[in-house]
């Protein structure tokens, strides 16, 4: 970490968590947080899912960039693709702050956003100018005071598909009451089917991902998982926040909404390795929860990741861990002398 981005972790610290959040998004819009002249490439992180090309592994997971303010600079910190939103139908204000905690001790962040975002329109407009390089998808949510939830997925993907290379229905958000029970197999296989053909119509069609709960039991995770396979969806993203407080010491724990940060890292790893179990690998799984290092970044491939994606620990060590994460990922596969694909699921059982 640089002296220049330690400073300004340092000040952003200070400041109450979503006030610092918006301050980065500024800071990047500016052109003031050091970026790589760079990215860290080597062809050995070189890999491909969903039929997208990608430079290396590890994404930037949603939730950073809600409004997709910043897509152009994310796109040169070195990241392999980029996510926003959730983007709903309406704009919407998303719950009461405050919603946006720190748990330094434990290395975590518990958020209560609720979907907050100016709506899909204006998202659109925003991604329709991206630079070209770096696949960028935009996660999909459902409107909290809407009469027909799985219905806004459809229009957010008519809506937005054409300027993305993916969307993510976005079904395992603890923050919008009831989202969750989208989850359950019919519900799913409805949403799945309204938004399939949602994209079909498009001339540009975006790959369709689905990011679950790390807190499904063993028959939900079996259910969503043959769903999925059914509907013909592209990947799955393993996995969202939880609303477990194992373990935590810090006094904000008790603070509703979902946790994510290092915390989460055995769970979702584990759901992880379960999910490639149940589907085989017929399907890309995507890791994320709780990746801190590289050796985060290995288990869960090793677990069954084809790529990656982390978000929280950026908070804590700033954006030069992407590099790190990467440089290191890609040394010890050329130590170990195995690709990315021969290690992905290699250690699924270990995780089970």
């Amino acid at each position: 970490m640089g002296l220049i981005e330690k400073i300004g972790l340092s000040a952003l610290h200070r400041l109450d968590p979503e006030r610092a959040h918006d301050l980065s998004i500024k800071a990047l819009s500016l052109g003031l947080v050091p970026l790589p002249d760079k990215p860290f490439s080597t062809p050995r992180l070189q890999t491909e899912i969903a039929g997208l090309a990608l430079d290396n592994p590890l994404g930037l997971a949603a939730g950073y960039d809600k409004n997709a303010r910043v897509v152009a600079p994310l796109m040169k910190v070195g990241f392999g693709f980029v996510e926003v939103g959730a983007a709903t139908p309406l704009p919407q204000p998303g719950n009461p702050r405050p919603r946006l905690f720190r748990l330094s001790q434990d290395r975590a962040i518990i958020n209560r956003f609720g979907f907050n975002n100016q709506g899909v329109d204006a998202i659109a407009q925003r991604l329709a100018s991206r630079p070209v390089g770096v696949p960028v998808g935009l996660n999909i949510g459902a409107n909290k005071t809407s009469t027909d939830r799985s219905a806004d997925f459809a229009t957010v993907v008519r809506k937005a598909g054409e300027t993305v290379d993916f969307v993510t229905v976005n079904v395992s958000s603890p923050n919008t009451e009831k989202l969750r029970d989208l989850q359950g197999p019919d519900a799913l296989a409805a949403l799945l089917d309204g938004v399939m053909q949602a994209r079909d119509a498009l001339s540009r069609r975006p790959r369709v991902f689905v990011k679950i709960a790390p807190d499904l039991d063993p028959q939900g995770l079996s259910d969503l998982a043959a769903v999925a396979l059914n509907a013909g969806i592209d990947a799955i993203i393993a996995t969202n926040t939880t609303l477990s407080r194992d373990g935590l010491s810090d006094d904000q724990a008790r603070e509703a909404g979902g946790l994510s940060g290092s915390p989460l890292f055995q769970i979702s790893t584990h759901i992880l390795a379960r999910l490639y179990r149940e589907t085989g690998g017929r399907i890309p799984l995507i890791g994320v929860g709780g990746i801190t290092s590289s050796d985060d970044a290995w288990q869960k491939i090793r677990a069954g990741a084809s790529a990656l994606q982390i978000y929280s620990a950026l908070i804590y060590q700033g954006f030069s861990l992407t590099a790190r994460i990467l440089q290191e990922l890609d040394a010890r596969l050329a130590a170990e002398n195995v690709t990315l694909q021969e290690l992905t699921g290699s250690g699924c059982d270990d995780w089970l």
